[in-house]
């Protein structure tokens, strides 16, 4: 009778035991079976990376987008970055200085690759770039980021502002999710002028990041109206895709 009252209080744990693994080998499957969307690289050279990844915040960008190299040099232009500074430093220190977020010589890098890549995106995909070269003191400085068009809206978002960081490995090897820069890399702002034409700024971090993400929401053909156009920045030959 004990036998039986033991086999009794113990059966119900099977079919319990089956249904969890039944559900985590499906789960399992489903994940196996999720097709890896491919990057699709438009330019690169060194460390510099113009690339076309899935936006895994919008599915419904106006793209392909079409903006020459020197519209979209002139939309860089605009872009300020500044140290972040609360509210007691700037009692003692004042505001920030703001510094172009791109220099001359990376919108002569950036301009063409990032036209094309908008001009070959899908609505699904964004445009990632990355620029890092090494400096006079033997380290290197990086500046990433994120663009996307969504009706007369640019949505800018950058993660790294000439961000200093020890010589590493090739950084497109990495996680596009965690860039090859400092944890503790200094806090900044960055705005669009005129802000006229800065729609909204926002600011953001994820707690599983140490990258910072900072996004402008530039009404770019406003301001293509207003602004003069980039200078010297017509399109010697076309950027054709890297193979993969």
């Amino acid at each position: 009778m004990n036998r039986y009252q033991n086999n009794l209080k113990q059966w119900p744990a099977w079919p319990l035991r089956a249904l969890f693994l039944i559900v985590g080998l499906s789960i399992t499957a489903g994940c196996a079976s999720q097709p890896i969307s491919p990057l699709r690289t438009i330019y690169e050279a060194g460390l510099n990376t113009v690339l076309l990844e899935q936006d895994p915040d919008s599915t419904s960008n106006a793209h392909p987008a079409t903006l020459t190299a020197a519209e979209v040099g002139t939309l860089l232009r605009g872009v300020r970055a500044s140290e972040r500074r609360n509210i007691v430093h700037r009692l003692i220190f004042g505001q920030a200085d703001q510094t172009r977020a791109f220099r001359k010589e990376e919108i002569a890098v950036l301009a063409l690759p990032l036209s094309t890549a908008l001009s070959l995106a899908e609505p699904t995909e964004r445009v990632y770039f990355n620029l890092s070269h090494a400096t006079d003191q033997g380290d290197q400085e990086t500046t990433t980021g994120w663009i996307s068009v969504q009706g007369p809206i640019l949505h800018l978002i950058i993660s790294a502002v000439h961000a200093r960081h020890s010589p590493g490995p090739d950084i497109s090897k990495y996680d596009r999710q965690l860039p090859n820069i400092p944890e503790a890399s200094a806090l900044y702002d960055v705005t669009f002028e005129p802000d006229d034409f800065l729609a909204k700024a926002s600011s953001s971090a994820r707690f599983w990041a140490p990258d910072q993400r900072e996004e402008l929401q530039i009404r770019y053909q406003d301001a293509l109206a207003a602004l003069p156009l980039y200078p010297g920045l017509e399109p010697r030959q076309n950027i054709q895709p890297l193979q993969p």
